[in-house]
């Protein structure tokens, strides 16, 4: 499983803040990186601090996937909520309906029937004005909750256009000193490259300041607890190469899912690996996931838990091949195995502190 690459450019810092302080912790990266960029005079100070921007512009981007999680999860809550109410709504406006349609010789037939009606009118009719009450107060949150995602939305553009630039001028500066050429113009000359260092630190600010207000405090970090259920049924089997990870021997053609809701980093075809896709379910922290014949989803995209993520391949036909213990035809194993490893920082860790694996 050669995804050392892959793993190196999605290598983050480690946090274990919420994810409006993990904003404010790159938020100070940036400044620090902006005050660095003005004092390097040197071609390997310039580097330096050209390194360090670059550093704080993938914090900042790491803590935006950290909070769209929590947007997202809090989005489909009041979602759920707003629903209900609505559903409450129906219900009363179906029992007021029901009030004023009863039949007049009904009431009159009843000594206290029209003043029980009248009452339970009344009451119906407070109750479905507090439920509207409710109902718009949800509204009102949910509408914040999608202004913060537009807000992310820019703080992501803002960083990406910064990092971008900044890539670029520290790869331009190594060329020049590598070739004893001209050096190009110092990054911190640069007005465009300085409005996006601070555009950027104004938006991260601004969306932090938005998670801390109006969204209830969330665990800072989703921790291993050994249930998680695994993303496809099958048989359990170690690598035998000293690795962390196992392979599960799987039903051709079976479903693969998400254990967990998470932000999907990559999922396509990575060489020989077939196709890969890789999970953040908290800051990170890393799913990898590979050997699928077919995957799905979206770079960027919250998944949540139990999201279709890709298909195994293999005859489905012949399910007795992939159910054999190892020994078997490792390459007809292959066809059909999920390999499965997590990455906590730059280590590969066993799966058995996340996973259920009996």
């Amino acid at each position: 499983m050669k995804l050392t690459v892959v793993f190196m450019c999605l290598a983050l810092p480690v946090w274990a803040q919420s994810p409006d302080q993990a904003a404010r912790a790159a938020i100070t990266q940036l400044q620090n990186a902006q005050v660095a960029l003005r004092s390097a005079d040197a071609s390997r100070d310039q580097i330096a601090a050209l390194t360090e921007t670059v550093q704080a512009y993938e914090a900042g981007l790491g803590a935006l996937r950290e909070g769209l999680r929590q947007l997202t999860a809090e989005e489909q809550d009041l979602t759920g909520d707003l629903t209900a109410r609505r559903a409450e709504l129906g219900q009363l406006l179906g029992v007021l309906s029901t009030i004023s349609t009863t039949p007049q010789p009904a009431l009159h037939g009843q000594p206290r029937g029209q003043i029980d009606a009248a009452r339970a009118g009344m009451l119906v009719a407070d109750v479905s004005t507090g439920l509207h009450a409710q109902a718009e107060a949800l509204r009102l949150q949910l509408a914040q909750v999608q202004g913060l995602r537009a807000l992310r939305d820019e703080a992501e553009q803002s960083l990406m256009d910064g990092l971008t630039g900044v890539q670029d001028a520290r790869a331009a500066l190594g060329q020049a000193v590598s070739t004893r050429s001209d050096l190009p113009q110092p990054f911190a000359d640069d007005p465009t490259q300085t409005a996006l260092l601070l555009a950027s630190t104004e938006t991260l600010a601004r969306f932090a300041d938005g998670l801390s207000e109006n969204l209830p405090a969330a665990d800072a970090t989703l921790t291993p607890s050994g249930n998680l259920p695994l993303p496809v049924a099958g048989i359990v089997q170690p690598t035998q190469t000293g690795r962390d990870g196992f392979f599960i021997a799987a039903q051709p053609h079976a479903l693969v899912t998400a254990p967990v809701a998470a932000t999907i980093l990559y999922a396509g075809p990575y060489r020989e690996d077939g196709n890969v896709v890789i999970l953040e379910p908290t800051a990170d922290v890393l799913f990898i996931l590979s050997g699928m014949e077919t995957s799905f989803g979206q770079v960027g995209q919250i998944v949540p838990a139990g999201t279709p993520l890709g298909l195994m391949g293999g005859d489905a036909t012949t399910v007795n091949g992939i159910l054999t213990e190892i020994g078997a035809n490792p390459d007809e194993v292959a066809m059909q195995t999920l390999y499965l490893e997590v990455r906590d920082g730059q280590s590969s860790v066993s799966p058995d502190a996340w996973f259920a694996l009996e």
